[in-house]
């Protein structure tokens, strides 16, 4: 009798130890999904995963991985480094900016012809599946990262002021939230002067996923949250036989930014045919290509491993979404975070509303189950509490993003935030 409830004992043990690690794994596999079915993703281009929690955290809450970690550990810049002698016009002057873009013939890109992307905008759009294509690259391989190439390359000697690459979609999670997710909203406000000052700048202001310290080439071991990490120690000693493999790799995802004319040419043109080449006979995967790629664009243009700018700089200098301080920044993600709390806890309202609903017959009456404490009733007036609770919420933050934008408006503010001199006079 003793060894059988021993065994059992043991058994129960089991089963327990079995779920938690189902649950353990099951968690680890949840992705952004609350976003993403919002707004789409193109593989490759800056996927990962993480934990229900860590996204209510990430994606919900202010945009850095803790309260005041403002920049990067060790020696991050607050921006990139300057370009030499940047190309600054005088005060009102116009810059000649190119978007380039890699699409497949069956995505749509009209939305660009719908929207107001600023002026002195030259659209350069690749097929990257078709070779008849007037603008596309050699071989469709490498996600964005070919077409990028294939326009440095061949554009050279004829670059505009500004040249801005995107991907395809208007709407995508790893846009800038405050202004909307919106690709075209973001080509709009761009600052030209701002990547005249850089050279290069990330699209995306926000630091997750990829900073502080996102890749570490020395881990071999493959991490199902970042595929490529395995794979760049690798590709790193033929593309950068030079360098010294960094400890880290980490600057914001998913390979949107733009670049001055004078930082391309920085770097010989050859250079940038040996990437592309290394890319066209690569064995890695199409899809890890496009994502090593990811994380070494800030190497190829600022020569810096960790590029994790400031993000209320980023929003205020790059954009012209100024708050005042770093308090007030924090606080539109706080608010932001109160908000989708409330959000979960009306859909978890709405759910036990439903479930009682299926124990009611057609005629009000109780079908059998109901009585065997299945079912939670969901607080009496607890739904108009929370909706009016996310109404309060929208508004505010709305507020909130609009005065941003106006403050945006003013030249010394924008300086202000980047850390540098203003005088009258000095224009963006």
């Amino acid at each position: 009798m003793i060894p059988a409830r021993r065994a059992l004992v043991c058994l129960i043990i089991t089963t327990l130890l079995s779920l938690l690690v189902y649950y353990q794994s099951a968690s680890a596999a949840v992705t952004v999904s609350t976003l993403r079915s919002k707004v789409p993703q193109v593989i490759g281009l800056g996927e990962y995963f993480e934990t229900e929690e860590q996204h209510i955290q990430d994606e919900h809450s202010r945009p850095f991985t803790q309260q005041g970690d403002l920049h990067a550990p060790g020696n991050s810049p607050n921006s990139a480094a300057p370009a030499d002698a940047p190309s600054i016009k005088p005060s009102g002057s116009k810059y000649t900016r190119n978007l380039i873009m890699a699409k497949m013939k069956k995505e749509n890109v009209t939305w660009l012809d719908d929207v107001d992307l600023g002026p002195e905008v030259t659209k350069m759009i690749y097929m990257a599946d078709d070779p008849k294509a007037p603008l596309h690259p050699p071989k469709n391989k490498g996600h964005e990262v070919m077409t990028y190439l294939t326009y440095i390359i061949d554009h050279y000697d004829d670059l505009a002021d500004v040249n801005i690459f995107m991907h395809s979609h208007r709407d995508a999670w790893h846009n800038n939230e405050l202004l909307n997710w919106d690709a075209g909203e973001m080509i709009r406000r761009l600052s030209s002067e701002r990547v005249q000052r850089q050279g290069y700048m990330n699209m995306r202001c926000h630091w997750i996923p990829g900073c502080p310290d996102w890749i570490h080439p020395g881990q071999v071991e493959e991490d199902k949250e970042k595929l490529e990490q395995a794979l760049i120690a690798s590709a790193w000693a033929e593309l950068f036989s030079d360098k010294p493999i960094p400890a880290v790799l980490a600057q914001p995802c998913c390979s949107q930014f733009a670049l001055s004319r004078d930082r391309i040419r920085a770097t010989p043109v050859a250079k940038y045919k040996h990437y592309r080449e290394w890319l066209l006979r690569s064995n890695i995967r199409d899809t890890m290509t496009g994502r090593i790629f990811e994380y070494i664009w800030q190497v190829i243009f600022t020569d810096e491993s960790v590029f994790c700018p400031n993000q209320r700089t980023c929003y205020c200098d790059g954009y012209g979404v100024c708050f005042e301080d770093e308090k007030t920044f924090d606080k539109w993600f706080e608010l932001r975070y109160q908000k989708q709390k409330a959000q979960g806890e009306l859909r978890e309202w709405n759910s036990k509303a439903e479930a009682i609903e299926k124990f009611k017959a057609d005629d009000g009456r109780w079908l059998r189950g109901a009585e065997t404490g299945e079912l939670q009733v969901p607080e009496i007036g607890k739904k108009e509490e929370l909706e009016a609770l996310i109404a309060d919420l929208n508004e505010d933050l709305e507020k909130r993003r609009l005065e941003a934008i106006q403050r945006g408006t003013n030249p010394k503010i924008r300086a202000e935030s980047d850390g540098r001199p203003w005088t009258d006079g000095d224009g963006f």
